[in-house]
């Protein structure tokens, strides 16, 4: 199994948007958390999240994401199950997610990015206070953070069985522990 220094290593090199850097981080830290609540594999399961988009700057359309990615992941000597979860976070691909990892690194990914928006939008930009009900209600927000797929968000607590306010607490929780790496723990951007 490959490292988390070399998962980050291996995404900085593709990836130098510091946006898309935080949502790596962000799903990362989601999917670690998820590892720990049900006894799995956390390396490999924050790894997968790490590398969810990795090749998503260089190639963002569907005919190439995840799909360059598996093929680099590959060369480079990662699981199969690892990068069958990050090929099954993209719907295009058709991939069943047949597996507990393959369906947490799909939950985690556009919820994880949300509760950030959510987050950034607040004055005092701390994610610890964001609240579910805050969280819920700018969903029905078709004009906030309109990149982010809701049937994907909905789906994603679906496939794992889980309430939608359970998993956003969830995942607001699990994005607080890391809250200074994604610039959300309240201090002011001169500060840092």
């Amino acid at each position: 199994m490959k490292t988390r220094e070399e998962a980050l290593a291996l995404l900085k090199e593709f990836t130098k948007s510091e946006s898309l850097l935080r949502h790596a981080y962000a799903v990362e830290a989601s999917c670690r958390a998820y590892a720990r609540k049900y006894g799995e594999d956390e390396e490999k399961w924050g790894i997968a999240g790490l590398l969810h988009d990795f090749d998503y700057e260089l190639h963002p359309t569907p005919q190439e994401h995840t799909i360059v990615g598996a093929r680099i992941l590959e060369e480079r000597g990662y699981p199969e199950e690892v990068i069958y979860a990050i090929r099954a976070h993209a719907d295009y691909n058709h991939l069943e997610r047949n597996t507990l990892f393959s369906k947490i690194v799909f939950a985690c990914d556009e919820i994880s990015g949300f509760v950030m928006a959510v987050a950034m939008v607040r004055p005092t930009k701390n994610i610890a206070l964001v609240e579910v009900k805050s969280v819920k209600k700018k969903l029905k927000d078709k004009a906030f953070a309109r990149g982010v797929n809701r049937d994907d968000v909905y789906r994603g607590a679906e496939e794992l069985q889980v309430d939608l306010d359970e998993h956003i607490a969830f995942i607001i929780a699990a994005l607080t522990e890391i809250a200074p790496v994604l610039g959300l723990d309240g201090t002011p951007v001169n500060d840092r």
